[in-house]
């Protein structure tokens, strides 16, 4: 999604934003420009890349921030997948719990309960319907015993 090295997706999105699959052969170094204003992480999501000179394991994400002209990734012994995720840095403080976003406590609180509704058989008409998917539609788990804290940007 968004815009990289010169190439745009197609897919709309809503805000300044990149989202895009690196693959790399072992031991391959790849270089990828990126753009000053956005904060960047890298997941990792099929052996292990080196990032910005730090090994990042699968299934492990790497936050960047601010203020990198590029990205240097490097493949481990095997081919490796990286998801590169970048955008411009919200403005407000936000609230981040599991699969939400929002601005309060008690918002996340209501997308959980709007989320499971009543249970795995029922739709959530605020977030809609995964197509083609043929098992179990995954519940939210429970909300931490503590109240979520905002926390705003970091440069």
């Amino acid at each position: 999604m968004g815009s990289l090295a010169g190439t745009s997706s197609e897919a709309p999105t809503y805000s300044p934003l990149v989202g895009a699959e690196l693959t790399l052969q072992p031991g391959a170094t790849l270089r990828v420009p990126l753009e000053r204003e956005f904060e960047y992480g890298v997941l990792t999501v099929a052996g292990s890349t080196t990032v910005a000179g730090v090994e990042i394991p699968r299934n492990q994400m790497s936050y960047l921030g601010l203020g990198r002209a590029d990205l240097e990734l490097t493949a481990g012994d095997e081919p490796a997948v990286a998801l590169l995720l970048g955008g411009a840095p919200f403005e407000e403080q936000i609230v981040m719990w599991w699969n939400f976003v929002a601005r309060s406590h008690e918002e996340i609180v209501q997308m959980r309960e709007d989320w499971n509704g009543d249970g795995l058989d029922f739709t959530p008409p605020r977030f809609g319907v995964v197509a083609d998917f043929a098992g179990d539609r995954l519940l939210a788990p429970p909300l931490p015993n503590t109240r979520l804290k905002p926390r705003g940007r970091s440069i």
